[in-house]
């Protein structure tokens, strides 16, 4: 059997480079198409829900929604809702109404490139959108009295903006560690740390937070796995902050329990109850 030429064989791997180059090319320049799923359609607005106007930091003025509290339970105590990746505020509808049937004011966030919002969304721009909804309820709610939730990428924005305004209290349901962490699980083959431009680092984003902590997870997730989100839980703990753990029954990170069931609401609740925000209820 006649040996290849290693001429050939250069010819081989520099071919092999170059397709390999050009794949992490492609990774590189179409990163945020991968991070990010937004439905930029503009969705309707539920009957009781009002439109807020959101003025962020580098011009962008957002729609979100506002969700006033069931009155014979109000706790005088409003919840950020930062979102996931994908969808937009109608898919967090039921969230929103559950929370305030509990007696909570409820904002939910719509970031930018998201719901007929305009602007494109990465990891800074973001973090400006949760800012301009911090400022947006601090008019109206002291900061000890603000929750802050935070879905799956969401927990990152959430976990930001902690570590800033020193909320009530902080809820990560679906947490990962960081980006690059739970980016490697689904694209195994690429070196997901060193291409992403995003890092959404919520483990060290919780070294400076001092809010009590509520992780919520389930071990069925199949987009964030569940070794990541008690690792937060961890994190949480090591950084010196009360860390309550709700692992849920699901069939998976969509799953209506895991979005927005009783154990999901309960979490959120059972925390404003320790912080003692239970005014009027």
């Amino acid at each position: 059997m006649a040996l290849m030429p290693w001429a050939a064989i250069a010819r081989i791997a520099v071919i092999a480079l170059l397709v390999g180059a050009l794949v992490l090319l492609a990774a590189w320049l179409g990163q945020r198409a991968l991070v990010y799923h937004p439905d930029q359609a503009t969705p309707p607005l539920p009957e009781g829900v009002v439109e807020v106007a959101l003025r962020t930091d580098d011009g962008l003025d957002l729609t979100a929604w506002e969700l006033a509290p069931d009155a014979a339970a109000d706790r005088e105590t409003a919840v950020l809702v930062a979102p996931g990746n994908a969808g937009n505020r109608g898919d967090r509808i039921g969230l929103g109404q559950s929370l305030a049937a509990e007696g909570f004011t409820v904002l939910l966030l719509e970031y930018r490139g998201y719901g007929g919002n305009p602007g494109s969304p990465a990891e800074e721009g973001l973090a400006q959108d949760a800012a301009a909804a911090w400022d947006h309820l601090r008019t109206r709610f002291a900061a000890e009295r603000i929750l802050l939730f935070g879905e799956s990428l969401g927990a990152g924005v959430a976990a930001a903006l902690a570590a800033q305004v020193d909320p009530g209290g902080l809820v990560l349901r679906s947490p990962f560690t960081d980006l690059a962490a739970v980016g490697q699980k689904h694209y195994p083959i690429l070196p997901v740390g060193l291409l992403l431009r995003d890092e959404f680092a919520v483990t060290e984003h919780l070294a400076g937070n001092e809010a009590p902590v509520v992780v919520i997870y389930s071990e069925s997730d199949e987009v964030v796995p569940a070794g990541q989100s008690r690792a937060v839980a961890d994190a949480a703990e090591s950084a010196g902050t009360p860390v309550t753990v709700v692992a849920v029954e699901a069939s998976g990170h969509n799953d209506p329990a895991l979005v927005q069931g009783p154990e999901v609401i309960d979490g959120v609740a059972a925390l404003a109850d320790r912080l003692g925000l239970t005014s009027g209820r």
